[in-house]
Parts: C-alpha cells; structure tokens; sequence
C-alpha cells in the first residue's frame, strides 16, 4: 500500500473485532493552545485557571492529532468549565496526577472503612458484654 507522502504519523489502531487500522494524520497542531491566559506547563491541567484549585478534572477528551489531545476540564470548586487542544506530554503528566489523586481517595477510603468497622466491632462487642444480643436479633 503507497502512503502519501505529505503525512505526519501513522498510528495503528487495533479494533474490538480484532482488525488493525491505520490512521493517518496529516494536520500539524501547535504544541499547546489550550485555554487562553493559561500557562499550564508551569501548574498542569488539573490547576484551576479561576480559583488554583487543584481539583480540576477531565469531562471529556479525545484525540486531536498525533501527539495532541482535545480536553474539556471542570472545577468542581468555582464550577469552571474549560477546552483546548493540549500536548500529549502535557496530558500524560495531567493522567498522572488523576492517579496520584485516586490513589489519595482509595487510601482515605480505606482507612475510613476500617475506623467503621472497628467502631461496629467495638459497640458490637458491648452489646454481648452487657447481654443485649438475643438469637432474634440474627
């Protein structure tokens, strides 16, 4: 198969029903446009551009080129809601501190599961302790 000779990148794109595709892009997008007045490869994607919150997080996104990346973020602070088309490089740093932030949220989670459960334990406990558990209660 001849590829024309004008394009950027070919990025194969292996499908659910197990063919393979080949993309081809042919626009060349600036590094970063982005949300305008934003320096975001100083803070990130996920600094709020209103408030500094640092709870931004992606509504949508998809491809936008070969290295580039069309994001709609939102501020669950200030209710901010923002697009642009942004490098792949800046996006991968912003997908890590999605993870990092979920990491934060399942250890908090965890630890408050288990400050529950002790407490049932520990109450669960007293009621045998002073005979207020009776076969009818199961």
């Amino acid at each position: 198969m001849s590829r024309p000779a004008d394009h950027r990148s070919i990025r194969r794109v292996l499908l659910p029903s197990g063919k393979t595709i080949e993309v081809l892009y042919f626009e060349d997008l600036p590094d970063t446009t982005g949300v305008p007045g934003r320096d975001d490869t100083v803070e990130g994607l996920h600094v709020c551009p209103h408030c500094a919150s640092k709870l931004v997080s992606p509504v949508a996104w998809e491809e936008a080129g070969p290295a580039h990346w069309d994001v709609t973020l939102h501020c669950p602070n200030c209710d901010w809601l923002g697009r642009g088309v942004f490098a792949e490089e800046l996006v991968e740093r912003f997908d890590e501190e999605l993870d990092r932030g979920t990491e934060a949220l399942v250890l908090d989670l965890q630890r408050l599961m288990r400050a529950n459960m002790e407490d049932e334990i520990d109450r669960f406990v007293a009621a045998l302790a002073a005979d207020q558990i009776w076969p009818m209660d199961f």
